[in-house]
């Protein structure tokens, strides 16, 4: 018996990082996973996996999200986990960067919540996790001002659901990772003017001395799907070795 088992699970950004894990790690307990992702070649590595549909979908775009939920007769765990983040400070910010950010990391899951919620409210049953992060409401991280203020909106944007639809049976809880090693911060890293010491900045924080892994943020995503956690919503679930301490 698995912890996701006979649940159906929708997740976003699942082609690589912390997405991909969260897929492996759903199928692995049971669960039957549609993963989407806008990137159709590193997506596609999941359709071997036991458990895993994949479908292409831009979740910026309120009709491709809108046909998703089309497909689904009912969802149990809605995971929206698709972001983008910008470095720098509000000088750094062009209102392009602003309105990318914020229509990727909120709207994205606006749609999404949107979206799913009424098949969820129609069976009285649903646990919707949102990606946020360390660097939010909880602490102010130098050169992410955009990126920093989108995850907060996230936190507020849990919290009211959360606060909304308790009563009808839904719960809704966000993740709060510190620097977790995948390839979209390899690739930040690398496009650095000076990626050796960008590589140092990073590991200058990390209290435990090494970055978060995408599975050990897999691991909590599991439980936050299952029924252990039933009893809690409206969180922030904070897994960054001690950063913000």
């Amino acid at each position: 018996m698995g912890r996701l088992d006979g649940k159906v699970i929708v997740l976003s950004a699942a082609a690589q990082g912390i997405g991909r894990a969260a897929a492996m790690a759903f199928a692995k307990e049971g669960a039957q996973v549609t993963a989407t992702d806008i990137n159709r070649e590193k997506l596609q590595e999941l359709d071997s996996i036991q458990g895993i549909r994949t479908k292409v979908v831009d979740v910026t775009k309120r009709d491709q999200v809108e046909a998703l939920a089309m497909e689904h007769d009912h969802v149990d765990v809605l995971f929206n986990v698709a972001g983008f983040v910008h470095h720098g400070t509000i000088l750094d910010c062009k209102e392009d960067d602003w309105d990318f950010t914020m229509n990727t990391n909120v709207r994205s899951m606006y749609l999404m919540c949107k979206a799913f919620l009424p098949k969820m409210l129609a069976k009285k049953s649903g646990n919707i996790i949102n990606m946020a992060s360390v660097a939010s409401s909880i602490k102010g991280v130098v050169n992410r001002c955009v990126y920093s203020t989108s995850k907060a909106a996230v936190i507020g944007l849990t919290k009211s659901i959360a606060a909304d639809f308790i009563e009808q049976g839904i719960r809704c809880n966000c993740v709060c990772p510190g620097t977790v090693d995948t390839p979209s911060l390899r690739g930040r890293i690398q496009a650095q003017a000076d990626p050796e010491q960008a590589f140092k900045d990073f590991m200058a924080r990390q209290k435990t001395g090494r970055m978060c892994t995408a599975e050990e943020v897999a691991h909590l995503c599991v439980y936050l799907a299952s029924d252990e956690s039933a009893y809690v919503t409206g969180t922030e679930h904070i897994i960054d070795g001690g950063w913000r301490l």
